[in-house]
């Protein structure tokens, strides 16, 4: 089991209690540049720290929000190739449907893999609905310009005797002819996330890597429909490296003080949606039959989950017990995470990959580090341990 280290790279000083949005008209003024340099350098730093610690790592982007710094996957994987030495590099993810040059991701994804000497991880995904506007995009059939982006992008990546030209519905390019070419051959492993079983089985025919964010116990028919369709396509079952599942995580020598933590870590999920009514469901954005139950069941901003005991909670403000027993947050002792992880991967039907953010909100440094070590030292291996004698290997 490969296990990743994850920050938003959160901004949390300007966010103000009560706000209508932390994200799109939140006011830039409200950024301190001199702070957020020093926070920025401090997220890099425990990212090496990871390095250095036998984790791998995982990176995204978002734009016009105090919710996350880093607008750019590929430069911030630029950055930890270069200073990092053994980790696996994850952009998870860049959100091909908002961006409007698919080539120049092509460019710098093969750029960040060479000077890692082969270690990127490509994640591509749809994009939130609250950065259709800044992307000045259109929120009607995104899933169509993720693949078309997609198909342009390893198409680029594998030629070998270009140029070609590419005259698709969105793209258009006279000529392709990226360089350098990305060290992995014929490319870099490629991740596609979602978050329902509908958007699975598109993944599993093309054989990629399946990524879900705090899905929960949802997730088994998530992946069980991934390993439906990987099956019919492939002729044979999906390992476990063809799945990975992001959850909050903190670790402490004590149950007391890991809660703590947890509840800082937690605030990501009181905070990521705080989004003005027209930006969060942009017309066309999602298809009717998925928007009906959302609007019928959950009020803006809300998040409901279903823990192991039937309940259903709102994941924005329930207690960490409940984010634990709803497979959202692993926290505790060292034994108590550990126990946890194992319970919910033998739920779900196995995981090859471990994403866990365990540093959000105020959650400082210290804290941070000292339940990454905490990890590292006393659940990692013995993780390592359990998936290599119990899940499924590679398919």
């Amino acid at each position: 089991m490969r296990v990743y280290h994850f920050t938003e790279q959160p901004y949390p000083d300007a966010w103000i209690p009560g706000a209508e949005s932390l994200r799109v008209s939140l006011p830039n003024v409200l950024c301190d540049p001199h702070k957020a340099a020093d926070l920025l350098n401090r997220y890099l730093d425990e990212w090496v720290l990871a390095d250095e610690l036998g984790f791998d790592i995982m990176v995204n982007e978002h734009h016009a929000t105090a919710t996350c710094l880093s607008s750019s996957c590929n430069i911030v994987l630029g950055i930890l190739a270069r200073i990092t030495s053994r980790a696996r590099l994850l952009a998870l993810g860049i959100p091909l449907a908002n961006r409007p040059d698919p080539l120049r991701v092509a460019e710098e994804m093969a750029l960040v893999d060479v000077i890692s000497r082969g270690r990127l991880e490509m994640g591509f995904v749809k994009g939130v609905p609250y950065e259709v506007a800044p992307a000045n995009s259109n929120p009607s059939r995104m899933m169509d310009r993720l693949w078309e982006a997609h198909d342009l992008i390893l198409k680029a990546m594998t030629e070998r005797n270009g140029p070609f030209s590419w005259e698709g519905e969105y793209f258009h390019y006279r000529s392709v002819n990226i360089w350098p070419r990305p060290y992995q051959q014929p490319h870099p492993p490629v991740w596609i996330t979602s978050l329902n079983p509908a958007g699975a089985p598109a993944v599993a025919e093309r054989g990629h890597v399946l990524a879900t964010f705090l899905t929960g116990l949802a997730s088994k028919k998530l992946f069980d429909a991934y390993r439906q369709q990987f099956a019919l396509t492939h002729g044979r079952p999906a390992g476990c490296d063809r799945f990975a599942y992001l959850a909050l995580c903190a670790v402490a020598a004590s149950e007391k003080e890991a809660l703590n933590r947890a509840y800082e870590v937690s605030s990501y999920l009181r905070t990521t949606a705080v989004a003005s009514e027209h930006y969060a469901y942009p017309p066309g954005y999602m298809a009717p039959q998925a928007m009906i139950p959302i609007l019928r069941k959950t009020k803006r901003g809300h998040y409901m989950v279903t823990c192991r005991s039937g309940k259903s909670i709102d994941a924005t403000n329930a207690e960490s017990a409940d984010l634990i027993d709803a497979g959202l947050l692993f926290a505790g002792t060292p034994d108590q995470v550990y126990e946890q992880i194992v319970r919910f991967c033998g739920e779900v039907g196995g995981i090859g990959h471990l994403l866990l953010m365990m540093q959000a909100g105020h959650l400082n440094s210290d804290a941070t580090t000292d339940s990454m070590k905490l990890f590292s030292r006393e659940v990692l291996p013995r993780l390592n341990e359990w998936a290599a004698s119990s899940q499924v290997e590679a398919a």
